[in-house]
């Protein structure tokens, strides 16, 4: 399993994706961070990290959509299939090498917070928080671009294929404001991704929240060794 992850991290700098995926997450998010904090000159981060989530939709994909379509691509995934390693060993090898490439960059934005300091008292609580926030969501959006990433040998079409259901989470909350029935609206609001990060914006540890993207991402995870399981008998 390491070997397979130490080869994909490794792929990440030997290949255009690494760099791409850093070099566009950090413009992104840098011009987020001056547009809704050094612009408006604020040390309030809430309004940028919703932005961020929003631009996880677009960006995150970028990671992943390579991780098992090329593979099939390049006719290497019966080596993958044969390799004395399991199937779930594959899948998390993957998963912890984009994971490390995400959060590597991720800590990496974490500069932008200096300059908070000159616009007045930070609620360092709220940041952290939304920081952690930030985590869980985007394991849980890898997790869901591997699945999708399985499915096929198309870069493109694993790329769209997971803006599609990210985009899909990410809304769902805000369709919630247009339904009239509690009960559709109960369910949408726990389902939706947006609705369970409220909490960590003020600095609340919500351990329900945590539960619910670690289980999101379980079940991606499971859902793609089901795919290879599925593909190693075929």
């Amino acid at each position: 399993m390491f070997a397979i992850y130490k080869r994909e991290v490794t792929s990440y700098f030997t290949t255009p994706i690494g760099y791409v995926f850093m070099a566009v997450f950090l413009a992104v998010s840098g011009f987020l961070f001056s547009l809704t904090t050094l612009q408006s000159q604020t040390s309030d981060v809430s309004s940028y990290f919703q932005f961020l989530m929003f631009a996880y939709v677009v960006v995150i994909p970028l990671l992943t959509m390579k991780s098992f379509s090329e593979e099939r691509r390049t006719r290497t995934e019966q080596l993958l299939l044969t390799a004395p390693v399991s199937l779930t060993g594959i899948v998390l090898a993957k998963f912890f090498a984009a994971l490390t490439m995400f959060v590597s960059t991720l800590l990496l934005s974490c500069v932008y917070f200096y300059p908070l300091s000159l616009y007045g008292e930070v609620n360092w609580p709220r940041v952290w928080g939304s920081l952690f926030a930030m985590l869980l969501i985007g394991m849980t959006f890898i997790a869901i671009g591997l699945f999708v990433s399985s499915l096929t040998e198309n870069q493109f079409t694993a790329s769209l294929g997971t803006i599609g259901i990210l985009l899909f989470l990410m809304i769902l909350a805000m369709v919630n404001s247009l339904i009239d029935s509690y009960v559709i609206r109960s369910v949408l609001s726990w389902v939706s991704i947006y609705s369970r990060y409220a909490n960590f914006t003020y600095g609340i540890f919500d351990f329900g929240a945590v539960v619910y993207y670690i289980s999101i991402c379980v079940v991606f995870l499971f859902l793609s060794v089901r795919v290879f399981e599925k593909r190693r008998w075929s």
